[in-house]
């Protein structure tokens, strides 16, 4: 009996990794962008500041251009954030600056400043052109079945 007891606790177990795994997998790509007709995935960070951007998806924002290498848009409302100095910036990354203001980069480059990181871009074609200078409307969206290219 005790060996019986003792395989079905080892199933469980086993079954409860295997079904944490593949949750944890899910849960490292949920979010995707489009930008004039482009589609991007987005490999999400984990952490509260995510958690909460996803509760307001879908949304389109238009988006302003700073330096001629980032979008911005201030929320309605604030994200929880943790900033870290992240001294530089890569094409795609999309971080958080103070509490409301949602960046997207399109440009590598160095900064002074603090963020808190939100996700990165898969694929970076095109994306300095297709998000060009001025205004852009970009739709923030969750992606149900998406599996990142680093996990196929």
């Amino acid at each position: 009996m005790i060996k019986k007891f003792v395989c079905l606790l080892i199933l469980l177990m086993s079954a409860h990794s295997v079904l944490a795994s593949a949750l944890q997998t899910e849960d490292i790509a949920q979010m995707k962008i489009a930008v004039n007709n482009q589609e991007y995935n987005v490999i999400l960070e984990e952490n509260d500041t995510t958690s909460a951007l996803q509760r307001l998806l879908p949304m389109t924002l238009s988006m302003s251009d700073l330096n001629n290498n980032e979008k911005y848009y201030y929320l309605e409302q604030p994200l929880p954030s943790n900033p870290e100095k992240v001294d530089s910036v890569s094409t795609g990354d999309i971080m958080l600056f103070g509490d409301d203001c949602l960046v997207v980069f399109y440009k590598d480059f160095e900064t002074p400043y603090s963020y808190t990181r939100i996700g990165h871009i898969e694929n970076l074609s095109n994306l300095e052109e297709i998000f060009g200078a001025g205004i852009v409307d970009i739709k923030f969206d969750i992606t149900e079945s998406f599996i990142p290219e680093s996990m196929k």
